[in-house]
């Protein structure tokens, strides 16, 4: 789909038509115009808020993705720190075990 458009407000505005004896009205011609002008005015300004709105939302979503992949790093340490103190735990518990037991015998 082409980005560029064929026709803008100042086109539509100072298009001129030729009069024929069978021609359409010139007035009816121009206060449809006036409609389609009118018409492009809201379309122009309702493209812009969008584009303006889907840049607002790739920067938003650009951060977002930064701080998951933060996130997700802060997370991993955590882990890795998590198992290590869980092998700590593990070996002083076998630590205690072994002196009740040898301290038995």
């Amino acid at each position: 789909m082409a980005n560029k458009l064929n026709l803008d407000i100042q086109t539509i505005l100072d298009k001129q038509f030729n009069v024929d004896f069978k021609g359409y009205s010139a007035t009816e011609v121009d206060s449809f115009l006036d409609l389609v002008l009118e018409d492009y005015e809201v379309f122009q300004d309702l493209a812009r808020t969008l584009h303006e709105r889907a840049t607002e939302l790739e920067h938003v979503n650009a951060t977002l993705r930064a701080q998951i992949i933060e996130l997700e790093g802060k997370a991993r340490v955590l882990d890795e720190g998590g198992q290590s103190v869980s092998q700590l735990d593990i070996l002083k518990r076998l630590s205690r075990l072994e002196q009740v037991v040898y301290n038995k015998e």
